[in-house]
C-alpha cells in the first residue's frame, strides 16, 4: 500500500488506527464489537522466520476475522530497505 494512500485511509477512518499493534484476535473482536464494516490491521513479519512465520501469522489473522464474518479484501506487503517488514491486511463484512 502506498504511504499516501495509507495515511488517507487512516485519516478518513480513525477507528481503524486503534486496530494496529494488537493481536489479530483482539482486533477482530473489537472490530465486530464496534460494528465496523471494514478493518485494516498490521501483521508483523520482521521477526522469526519470515516465510513460515509470516504465513502462520496471516492464517491466524484470517481465521480470527473469518469467525466474526469478515472476508479478506487486501493483503499489502510492506518492504523497507529490501526487507519484508509485514503486511497491511484489510477485512470487510459482506
Amino acid at each position: 500500500m502506498k504511504p499516501l494512500l495509507l495515511a488517507l485511509l487512516l485519516a478518513a477512518a480513525p477507528a481503524q488506527a486503534a486496530l494496529f499493534d494488537k493481536s489479530p484476535d483482539k482486533a477482530a473482536a473489537e472490530a465486530a464489537r464496534d460494528g465496523l464494516l471494514a478493518a485494516t490491521i498490521w501483521v508483523d513479519a520482521s521477526w522469526g522466520f519470515r516465510n513460515q512465520g509470516a504465513a502462520n501469522s496471516l492464517s491466524k489473522a484470517h481465521q480470527a476475522f473469518a469467525t466474526r464474518g469478515y472476508r479478506v479484501v487486501s493483503v499489502e506487503p510492506y518492504i523497507e530497505n529490501g526487507d519484508l517488514q509485514g503486511f497491511f491486511v484489510t477485512y470487510q463484512k459482506p
